[in-house]
């Protein structure tokens, strides 16, 4: 990818430390992890399963706490034990895409990417649908926008989920493989929606992905091994 122009840092951890299971079966999944994701940079972790990527992506995502350690979203550091906190800075500043791209299926894509920014609550029913078609017409689905997930493709449910995604223009996306359940065409496709849209609103992007190709085409790739990072 071009080299990125923006360097201002959209998310960052220090010295995160995570176990999971208890008594014989502990493990210290993450053992002091350090990183900085910028604006307009998408970034890749890879490794063994097992080494505390997923883990990383959920902490950063505000869907699971640290035992030690610290989060900032643009420079402001996340408290840990407030439940509600997270789930405001979730809500505006953090967008997700997963492996199973969880549409809800009595909905038509449109409804299903307005569903963040009715959460959100600052849109009028009017700009929420403006803003709904304008995303899946940017990830070419603009004549698809009342199609039920039942009546599309593997493929182009997994690119309503990123348009679900960036619904309320978060300053980062996290996405944990986002091209596993897909072929080789269509995980290309799901790929270059998602980093395209991501490098022209200026989101940092981290990616966790077992597929090498995909890794290869992000700015930056980060391995993982043993709950560290590896230089």
């Amino acid at each position: 990818m071009s080299e990125v122009a923006d360097r201002t840092i959209a998310l960052e951890c220090r010295g995160i430390h995570k176990h999971l299971g208890e008594g014989a079966s502990r493990v210290h999944v993450l053992k002091g992890v350090n990183l900085k994701l910028y604006r307009g940079e998408v970034s890749a972790i890879v490794g063994p399963s097992g080494c505390g990527k997923s883990t990383l992506l959920y902490l950063l995502g505000l869907l699971d706490r640290q035992e030690q350690g610290s989060i900032f979203i643009n420079e402001q550091e996340v408290p840990l034990n407030r439940d509600g906190v997270h789930t405001e800075l979730r809500c505006e500043y953090i967008g997700f895409v997963f492996q199973f791209h969880f549409l809800l299926p009595e909905f038509s894509a449109m409804e299903n990417v307005m569903l963040p920014m009715r959460k959100l609550g600052r849109l009028s029913l009017q700009e929420m649908q403006a803003r709904a078609q304008s995303l899946l017409e940017d990830i070419r689905l603009g004549d698809k926008l009342h199609r039920l997930p039942s009546q599309l493709s593997g493929g182009e449910q997994q690119r309503v989920a990123i348009a679900r995604a960036l619904a309320n223009q978060p300053s980062i996306l996290l996405a944990d493989e986002p091209t596993g359940n897909l072929d080789v065409k269509n995980s290309l496709m799901v790929f270059d929606s998602l980093t395209r849209l991501a490098k022209e609103k200026g989101q940092a992007v981290l990616i966790v992905t077992h597929n090498p190709d995909i890794a290869r085409k992000c700015d930056r790739t980060l391995r993982m091994e043993d709950g560290l990072f590896k230089e």
